[in-house]
């Protein structure tokens, strides 16, 4: 009897100390942008749909228990399958990484040599998270071949293996039902159906024609991608789908969506090479409803 109030006691304190949220630095992220979305977010939806999810802030802050979450960065999602599968096994791999310059140039350049394809999904995984806590800013960056080029980032002490929330993560997976692919947006969103929810978080329509941010994938997301997701956008509302899209508060962006609720946001651009370019940008938040 004691010892089974013990055991529940242990695990009790287990799950209190497990966090569900987002375990990398990722471009565009969302914890800054939180509140102003909770604002948005309809009070009742049935299924959860996220073609863009990145780090997942959105989607770890709400916690739905049916979901389908989407991103066409094949090595991001591969992330989110071993950690739903074997988060204990992902935890012993990254113990081996060291922050040492030529060991991290090492890891990064495996993606140089065919016998990367060779690697475990397990493997792969633990690099991607490896590689986000040690390079420079926390950038997932990519050349035309696809090959990751993101410099060392000489960081003190990087939380390379955080368990804590690496464990939350996978439980808040195996607990409910939570679908992952690796797709095109729209192909992500297929099954959307009226009372559904779907947040779309694509690539932002740039500022400017030298802050376009095209390296998170060797395809870049360009003008046409954003009248493709208009479009999609529109597709979602006559189905009765429930649709927030956050973007940039460009001309280009506005008046696309004019037919819809606009709400206005600012929050601090996180990730840019050059220091003085992280301040405040105006972001939209657009509903159908």
């Amino acid at each position: 009897m004691y010892e089974a109030a013990f055991e529940k006691l242990r695990w009790q304190k287990r799950l209190n100390s497990e966090r569900v949220k987002p375990f990398l630095k990722w471009a565009g992220g969302k914890r800054r942008m939180l509140a102003d979305i909770r604002s948005c977010v309809p009070q009742h939806f049935r299924r959860y749909y996220e073609p863009f999810v990145g780090a997942g802030a959105v989607l770890f802050d709400l916690q739905p228990a049916d979901a389908v979450i989407n991103d066409i960065n094949e090595e991001l999602m591969n992330v989110y399958r071993v950690i739903q599968s074997d988060v204990e096994g992902l935890i012993k791999d990254l113990e081996k990484h060291r922050n040492e310059k030529s060991y991290y140039y090492k890891i990064r350049d495996l993606d140089l040599n065919e016998d990367y394809q060779k690697m475990s999904d397990l493997e792969k995984a633990s690099r991607i998270i490896y590689l986000n806590k040690t390079c420079f800013n926390g950038l997932f960056r990519v050349n035309k071949e696809g090959h990751f080029n993101v410099p060392f980032g000489k960081y003190s002490r990087p939380n390379i293996v955080n368990e804590r929330t690496l464990r939350g993560v996978s439980r808040y997976f195996r607990e409910n039902r939570v679908k992952i692919m690796a797709t095109d947006f729209a192909e992500a969103v297929e099954d959307a159906e009226e009372g559904d929810f779907v947040y779309l978080d694509s690539p932002y329509d740039p500022l400017s024609t030298t802050s376009y941010f095209t390296s998170y994938s060797n395809d870049g997301f360009t003008k046409k991608d954003q009248i493709r997701l208009h479009d999609l956008f529109a597709d979602l509302d006559r189905r009765g789908t429930l649709v927030l899209m956050s973007n940039s508060a460009t001309p280009f962006i506005k008046q696309m969506y004019n037919n819809y609720h606009i709400t206005f946001s600012s929050t601090s651009r996180l990730i840019n090479a050059d220091g003085s370019k992280r301040g405040r940008i105006d972001e939209v938040l657009v509903t159908n409803y």
